[in-house]
């Protein structure tokens, strides 16, 4: 599945649930950062993943389904490491960069948070900043 068919299915719904795990949040996001300005690409990621949670017959309550910092937390990860890449790097390419990169390295939050961030109820309701190292590109 090219970039623009998993980037439909995620928004509409369609995308195979058994697949759908960080490196497919992370592939979402490249997608979303590589075509529009970082406000506007939170914004799709954060109605996309409320809009995939209920399409697949998933909830988004105060202790499930989407999370505000987590998405927030990747999205400034993706971002930035995105912004170091050659600009002659096609989106395709970019995009499976960030894969590659962290994929596999869902609990990179831990390096940034002193305590669970994803078990965090109010973390899932609204932003926390990471309070051990800022986040990737700030200083």
């Amino acid at each position: 599945m090219t970039d623009d068919e998993a980037l439909r299915a995620f928004e509409n719904g369609s995308y195979p649930k058994e697949h759908w795990n960080h490196a497919a949040h992370l592939r979402m996001a490249g997608c979303y950062l590589v075509a529009h300005a970082p406000e506007e690409a939170l914004r799709r990621m954060r109605e996309g993943v409320r809009r995939y949670n209920e399409c697949t017959g998933g909830q988004n309550t105060d202790d499930s389904g989407y999370h505000e910092t987590l998405t927030r937390f990747w999205m400034a990860v993706a971002r930035t490491f995105l912004s170091g890449l050659p600009e002659t790097a096609s989106p395709a390419e970019r995009i499976q960069r960030l894969v590659s990169q962290f994929g596999s390295r869902r609990d990179l939050f831990r390096e940034y948070y002193s305590f669970d961030v994803g078990k965090s109820r109010e973390a899932r309701l609204v932003w926390v900043a990471p309070d051990l190292k800022p986040l990737p590109g700030e200083s």
